[in-house]
């Protein structure tokens, strides 16, 4: 799920996918994210992604207006069905089983968001700047990252958690981005050796620019459009990996969020004493979240993609041929 294709000028490609090249001297990073824009505007899967996005979006800014239940308070019948008053029912505790859904879904967001920021910067300034540097630099970034990638993340993320046990959103946060940029970091140093020697950067090095200069102004905004790709990698990986914690007990059980509802439907046997829906409502809510990432991400793939441009059009050409 390596949505990381850029868009090109030219058409030339690499082993990692289509390169951004400049045009006149570079293309700013302002202009490739219209072009993003008009692409996921064009595109089903992108549009899909982002209007189921931007739902999740709109409930994390303002649950309030859409459950006016206190999530936490443990103030109604205990294990009721879904009704008018209680949408999804109440939990086993007496609490309002929408509101705690509702409520949960900024946590998840900011986890997601985070780590996707985090995660990818970290890559990005540790990618490129193997790349560029090279030499004794490059060696002994590329180690970090390579030590990180042969340890197997989740079971990395159940040792670290059990340090941390109860931690809050913000150590989730700074846990899972820490341990989780290596992948990332690998791919954007290898579409970074390939942009090396190209003329822009030879010009840069003429006219006496810094190596941080070159790297910030003159590479990484050649890399938008495979920037956003990862970070739409990070942030799914976010999702499903912080849920997975808060499910087996390792994040803090007293914040509402879509895993640590889980974790209680788990513990109070929830399919047993009749309350499927405490279960299912979080699961559901993880795989649509997980999905708008992912069909972001593979539209992403599908528009800097030129083959697959050229099979998605031939496909639309032969749907529309009259019989």
């Amino acid at each position: 799920m390596s949505a990381l294709g850029g868009f090109t000028e030219t058409g030339e490609t690499d082993a990692v996918g289509p390169v951004l090249m400049p045009s006149g001297g570079g293309i700013t990073g302002a202009r490739a994210l219209r072009r993003m824009a008009r692409a996921v505007r064009s595109n089903g899967k992108a549009t899909a992604g982002a209007v189921l996005l931007a739902l999740f979006i709109l409930v994390a800014l303002f649950p309030g207006v859409i459950a006016r239940d206190n999530p936490n308070a443990e103030i109604y019948p205990r294990s009721l069905n879904p009704s008018l008053h209680h949408l999804l029912g109440t939990t086993s505790f007496g609490q309002d089983m929408f509101a705690q859904l509702v409520w949960g879904t900024r946590p998840v967001l900011l986890i997601a968001f985070g780590v996707g920021v985090g995660a990818t910067i970290i890559a990005m300034l540790v990618g490129v700047a193997a790349a560029y540097l090279a030499g004794a630099w490059d060696g002994v970034l590329s180690l970090v990252t390579d030590v990180l990638l042969v340890i197997p993340l989740f079971p990395l993320l159940i040792i670290i958690g059990s340090y941390l046990h109860g931690v809050g959103t913000l150590v989730m946060i700074v846990v899972i981005t820490a341990t989780g940029w290596s992948f990332t970091a690998r791919q954007l140093r290898s579409q970074a050796l390939s942009l090396r020697n190209r003329d822009f950067l030879q010009a840069a090095k003429v006219r006496g620019e810094r190596s941080l200069y070159i790297i910030v102004v003159e590479i990484i905004p050649t890399m938008t459009s495979l920037l956003v790709a990862s970070f739409l990698t990070n942030a799914l990986y976010a999702v499903l990996f912080s849920s997975s914690l808060q499910f087996i007990g390792l994040g803090n059980p007293s914040v509402t969020s879509w895993g640590t509802m889980l974790y209680w439907a788990e513990n109070e046997e929830a399919f047993q004493i009749g309350l499927p829906l405490w279960i299912i409502a979080p699961g559901l809510c993880i795989v649509a979240l997980g999905a708008a990432f992912a069909l972001l991400n593979y539209a992403f793939d599908e528009i800097g993609n030129p083959a697959l441009r050229s099979a998605r059009s031939m496909r639309g050409k032969r749907v529309k041929r009259p019989a």
